[in-house]
């Protein structure tokens, strides 16, 4: 049948067409546009044992072995670019077992695992997770206000441990599940795929109250001497 205006068949059918066409690629290229993208280089592989002190105030490096890992399977293989573990002592024969793992890409499906999901997998079990802020002395950026973190303890038949960690997504330090997954959304929405890092330390014993002056003297000593491409992957300035 003829349109009424132009006399020509089936010409509104064809505009709407084209109309359409051109609805959806322009569609489709805003998406493309909004795709998020990596910010952040990866580091060289082993980057980060390079960058950790030897000597961090009252602490000296012992060891690498004996600290509890996350668990091995095929997603958490994929999480980390550096993993490091090392084992500090102090003149008092301390020990402070640290983990710092690193990954410049946090999408919604890969994410770093906080520490509740090793240490039940490892057979202990957890005290309530207590939100906490560690003082940084001269610390600037996300952390000046102090440093935002989580400690519990940790019991099992062989070892009981008192844990302190922190994670940074982005330029944030999310205490909770909840806000990691939000801050990487929100990053996300703003074209934006964040780097992401766990940091943990911990020491023998069961007493949070005994152990948590002397985690958070670790963290005040690993602050003041960490190179400053580390202080930044650690503490955001």
């Amino acid at each position: 049948m003829a349109n009424a205006l132009t006399g020509q068949p089936g010409l509104s059918l064809d505009r709407r067409k084209v109309l359409l066409g051109l609805g959806m690629a322009a569609v489709a290229g805003f998406a493309q546009a909004r795709q998020p993208v990596i910010n952040t280089e990866p580091l060289e592989e082993g980057e980060l044992v390079g960058l950790m002190p030897e000597r961090m105030g009252r602490w000296t490096f012992m060891t690498e072995s004996g600290l509890v890992l996350p668990p091995s399977d095929a997603l958490s293989d994929r999480l980390y670019d550096n993993l490091v573990t090392r084992i500090y002592t102090n003149p008092e024969g301390k020990a402070a077992m640290f983990l710092m793992a690193y990954n410049n890409s946090q999408d919604g499906v890969l994410q770093i695992h906080r520490p509740e999901t090793c240490y039940p997998a490892g057979g202990f079990v957890l005290s309530e997770t207590q939100p906490m802020n560690v003082a940084l002395p001269s610390a600037s950026g996300p952390a000046s206000g102090g440093l935002p973190a989580q400690v519990f303890s940790a019991d099992s038949r062989t070892r009981d441990e008192v844990v302190l960690y922190w994670t940074r997504v982005g330029e944030e330090f999310p205490q909770r599940w909840s806000q990691q997954r939000l801050t990487v959304a929100q990053d996300n929405i703003r074209g934006i795929i964040p780097d992401g890092m766990l940091a943990r330390v911990s020491t023998l014993g069961s007493d949070i109250g005994a152990e948590l002056p002397v985690l958070e003297d670790f963290v005040v000593a690993l602050h003041n001497e960490a190179p400053p491409k580390l202080r930044g992957l650690l503490f955001g300035a």
